[in-house]
Order: C-alpha cells, then structure tokens, then sequence
C-alpha cells in the first residue's frame, strides 16, 4: 500500500513509501544514501546530535527486507558517512547484516564509502543489472535505464509559509534515468529538476507531482491528495 509503480521497457519498478526501490523481477531491493554514523561524524566536528539515527536507518531496512524477501539489498552508494562514523558497534552490525536482511547486501561505491575498509559488505563498480545501470552518482547509459542515489532529491511544494520540501524520486527521459531519494533520516536534500517527472513521498505513499503544480500546490491539497490516494488504496 501507498507505493507508485512504474514501467521502463515492460520492466515493474515500485517505488516504496521507505525511500526505496523494489525491482520485483530481479528480487532485488535497492536504496541510496543511507549515511550511517553521520550523527559520529558530526559529533566529531562538535555538533551536539544523538547518536540514534542509525537504529531507526536500519530498523526501516530490515522491515522492508522482512516484507519482501529480497534475492539481495543493494545499497546504491553512500551506505556510510565516513571514517569517523564507523564505530565498533557500526562495524559489528554492518557484519551481521546478510544474517539479520536473510539475504546479501552488496554495495556499489559511493563518494563517503571510499577510503573505509568495510567487513563483509562487498563492493562494487557501477554496473548492469538486467535492464538496469546501477550507479552511485548519475552515469547516462545509452540501452540501459541508470539507477542511481547521490543528488538527494527533494521537491519543493507550496509557497511561503506553506513551504514544503518533500523526498522525491526523480524520472528523466533524456537520459533515462531515476534518481532515488536519500534513504537516511539525516541526510537533508537538493531541490530536484522540475522538467522531469517527479514523485513526492508523503503521508506514507508515493505520489505523482505534475510539474504545473509543483510551485503552486498547498500543503493542504497535498495531503487532501495523500488521503484520496490511501483511502483509494485501502479499498
């Protein structure tokens, strides 16, 4: 419920509500941008922040994990924040993961990955899968749609003080491409391109945005959307 598929060359994509994407085809479920140990990294830097964002980055994981039974979780990038967030207790967790997901957990490099050693999560270049290019940063494809993390995207809906920027997955066509939203709960965002197709996550659903409305729509239309679309779902 509340997730938003889509199609690209007869392949299903759905678009999860968790900021993830599930490629039912494959089996596999796919995310970006996780940023554990960020709260370290900035504690760090003397930035007083609690230390428990990761729970709540990996309780969220293995919930989707558990619901769909992936083939594998691959984590598009960014799965840490750095050097100075990866605890002992991070690094135990990280090692158990395979066990606690049920399956593997591969990781394509991410600009924040590079440089940690990372026991038992393997690493990987950009790649294919079936008809997908799984990447990191965006890397246009000429056959292949890219699937990727890195830009954060969020779409700015509203005006004034009814401002809202909310986690989107971003759509293009020339190239094709999607973008998928941060995954981690403290990893901010960057306002998306308008010219592409754009879906919000809000309310526990994935909503399509047409771009005529994306500078103009209320938060109260917004989430008068999201109570049409759920109670559509429920029934």
């Amino acid at each position: 419920m509340g997730h938003h598929t889509i199609h690209w060359n007869g392949h299903r994509l759905d678009l999860l509500p968790e900021k993830a994407l599930w490629d039912p085809q494959q089996g596999l479920l796919l995310l970006a941008d996780v940023h554990l140990g960020k709260a370290e990294c900035l504690q760090a830097h003397g930035v007083p922040i609690p230390s428990d964002g990761d729970a709540a980055n990996l309780q969220d994981l293995l919930d989707l994990a558990h619901r769909l039974q992936p083939t594998a979780v691959v984590v598009l990038g960014d799965l840490i924040h750095g050097p100075l967030g990866l605890t002992s207790a991070l690094r135990e967790t990280l090692l158990a993961m395979p066990e606690l997901l049920g399956c593997p957990l591969r990781l394509i490099d991410g600009n924040h990955d590079r440089g940690s050693w990372l026991q038992g999560v393997p690493r990987e270049p950009s790649g294919a899968s079936g008809p997908l290019w799984l990447s990191h940063a965006p890397e246009p494809h000429p056959a292949l749609l890219n699937v990727c993390g890195h830009l954060h995207p969020v779409a700015v809906v509203g005006r004034g003080s009814d401002r809202l920027r909310l986690p989107c997955f971003v759509h293009g066509q020339q190239p094709a491409r999607l973008v998928l939203p941060s995954f981690g709960h403290l990893t901010g965002g960057h306002p998306c391109d308008h010219a592409e197709r754009v879906f919000v996550v809000a309310g526990g659903s994935v909503i399509p945005l047409p771009s005529s409305e994306r500078s103009r729509m209320s938060r109260g239309r917004l989430m008068t959307g999201v109570g049409h679309l759920n109670r559509r779902l429920s029934g």
